[in-house]
C-alpha cells in the first residue's frame, strides 16, 4: 500500500476478468492512511496519526442504550422497508426541517448505509454517461470515484489557501458547458473545513438555477461548526432550487457513529422513488438496530454534543497555531468539521536526513518514516502541495504530533 491512493498491483493474475470500470477505482487514500497507522502502531511503532476522518469521542451512551434494546426486540430481527423505518425517516424530516430551514416530510427521505452509499445512490440516480460534473477541488476522496462509476465526467475547479479553499461565480460560469448535470456543494467541508457564508451559499445556489442544473449538498458536518462561522442551506436559502437538489447526511461526524453505518438523502419525491428502487435491489433496509439507534441520536437530548465541538474547538486554534510556526507551512483556520489542510509548497525541495521533499506526497512518506506521523497528502483530495490533518486524536497527541513534524522541518 503507499499513500497516494492507487490501487496495488496484486490482483494482476486476475486483472483480465475485472471489470475496466472497478478497476479504475482508486483505494481510498485516507482509509489507507489510517490503517496503515493503525497497523504499524499494532506492531510496537509509536505512530501518531492524522489521517482519521471520524471523532475520537464514544458513541453517547443513550444512543447505545438505544441500540441494545433494539437487538432484543424480535421486530428487529425481520426486513423492514427499503427507505428506512418510518419513525426514523419522521425523526429525520423534523431535525433536517429545523437545522435547513423549510419543510421537508419523511417521504423525501431514504435512509441509507452511511454517506457513501448515500452519494453512490445519488449519483447512480442522477447520471447517465457524459454527463458533466462540477466538482470543487480540494475535493473529498470519494467524490470523483463514484461519479465515474456512472460514466459522469468531472470538472474541477480548483480553489487554495488564498480563498480559504472557495470557488465563485466566476469560476463557475468558466466550468459550465451544455453537458453540466450536477455540481458537488460542501459546506463544512472535507478536506478544507472550509464554511461559506450564507451569501456566498445563496449566489451559488441561484447560479444553479439559473442554469437548470442539479445539486447535490453534503451536510455531513452541520454541527461541527465554530464561532464565526455559520451553517447555511443551499435548498433552504434558494426555494427554488429544491426540486433539483439532493442533500446527503448521516450520523457518523455529529454523534461519533462512523461505525453504525445511517446515513440519508433529501430530495424532491421523483428522486426518491427512483432511489428507492435502485436501493431494494441493492442493499434493502439498513441494519434495523443501528436505525433505531439514530432515532435515538436524533430525538434526545443535543447537549452531548457540546463536550465534543469544544474538545474541537480548542485543538482547532492548537494546530493551527503550531503548523503556522512551520517556515514554509500556510495553515488557514477552518469554520468547521475537523480537519485542517496546509498548503506545504513552502518546503517543497527541502533536505530532510538526506532525503528531498519534492511533493506533499514525499511529506507524507518522509514524515511517516523518519518520525512516525501519519499524513494524508493533497495528490488525494486533487490539490499536491498540501497535506490534510486531523484534529480527532487526544490533545497530548496533538501536540507531540506537530511537535515532531516542527522538529523534522526545522
Amino acid at each position: 500500500m503507499n499513500l497516494r491512493g492507487e490501487v496495488p498491483d496484486n490482483i494482476g493474475f486476475m486483472s483480465k476478468d475485472i471489470s475496466s470500470r472497478v478497476l479504475a477505482i482508486a483505494e481510498s487514500a485516507t482509509l489507507a492512511v489510517d490503517a496503515k497507522a493503525k497497523a504499524l502502531k499494532a506492531a510496537g511503532r509509536p505512530v501518531i496519526g492524522f489521517g482519521a476522518g471520524e471523532p475520537d469521542f464514544p458513541t453517547p451512551s443513550h444512543i447505545v442504550e438505544a441500540a441494545q434494546k433494539a437487538a432484543s426486540e424480535v421486530s428487529n430481527h425481520r426486513y423492514t422497508p427499503t427507505p428506512g423505518l418510518i419513525p426514523l425517516r419522521e425523526a429525520i424530516a423534523k431535525a433536517a426541517t429545523r437545522d435547513d430551514g423549510y419543510e421537508i416530510t419523511a417521504d423525501q427521505v431514504v435512509v441509507t448505509n452511511g454517506g457513501k452509499q448515500a452519494i453512490f445512490n445519488t449519483m447512480a440516480t442522477l447520471l447517465n454517461p457524459g454527463d458533466e460534473v462540477l466538482l470543487q477541488a480540494p475535493y473529498w476522496v470519494t467524490y470523483p470515484e463514484v461519479l465515474q462509476i456512472f460514466g459522469g465526467k468531472p470538472i474541477v475547479i480548483n480553489s487554495d489557501e488564498t480563498t480559504n479553499y472557495k470557488i465563485n461565480i466566476e469560476q463557475l460560469e468558466k466550468a459550465y458547458t451544455s453537458k453540466t448535470k450536477l455540481l458537488i456543494f460542501s459546506s463544512p467541508a472535507n478536506p478544507t473545513g472550509t464554511v461559506y457564508t450564507p451569501e456566498e451559499v445563496k449566489a451559488i445556489g441561484e447560479w444553479a438555477v439559473s442554469k437548470n442544473i442539479w445539486v447535490m449538498t453534503d451536510e455531513i458536518y452541520l454541527h461541527l461548526i465554530y464561532p464565526g462561522s455559520k451553517f447555511s442551506s443551499m435548498p433552504g436559502l434558494v426555494p427554488a432550487l429544491r426540486d433539483k437538489c439532493v442533500i446527503i447526511n448521516g450520523v457518523a461526524k455529529t454523534y461519533a457513529m462512523t461505525g453504525w453505518r445511517v446515513g440519508w438523502t433529501i430530495g424532491p419525491k421523483d428522486f426518491t422513488k427512483a432511489s428507492i428502487n435502485l436501493q431494494s435491489h441493492m442493499t434493502s433496509n439498513v441494519n434495523n438496530i443501528a436505525q433505531q439507534a439514530t432515532i435515538a441520536a436524533l430525538n434526545g437530548s443535543q447537549d452531548v454534543l457540546k463536550p465534543m465541538l469544544e474538545a474541537f474547538s480548542k485543538r482547532r486554534e492548537t494546530i493551527v497555531e503550531m503548523l503556522n510556526k512551520i517556515k514554509g507551512v500556510m495553515c488557514p483556520q477552518p469554520g468547521g468539521a475537523f480537519y485542517v489542510y496546509p498548503s506545504v509548497k513552502g518546503i517543497l525541495g527541502k533536505s530532510v536526513n538526506g532525503k528531498t521533499i519534492n511533493s506533499s506526497l514525499d511529506l507524507a512518506n518522509i514524515a511517516l518514516e523518519e518520525v512516525d506521523v501519519a499524513l494524508v497528502p493533497g495528490e488525494a483530495f486533487g490539490t499536491p502541495g498540501y497535506v490534510r490533518m486531523s484534529y480527532a486524536l487526544s490533545d497530548k497527541d496533538l501536540v507531540e504530533g506537530v511537535t515532531r513534524l516542527q522538529k523534522l522541518l526545522a
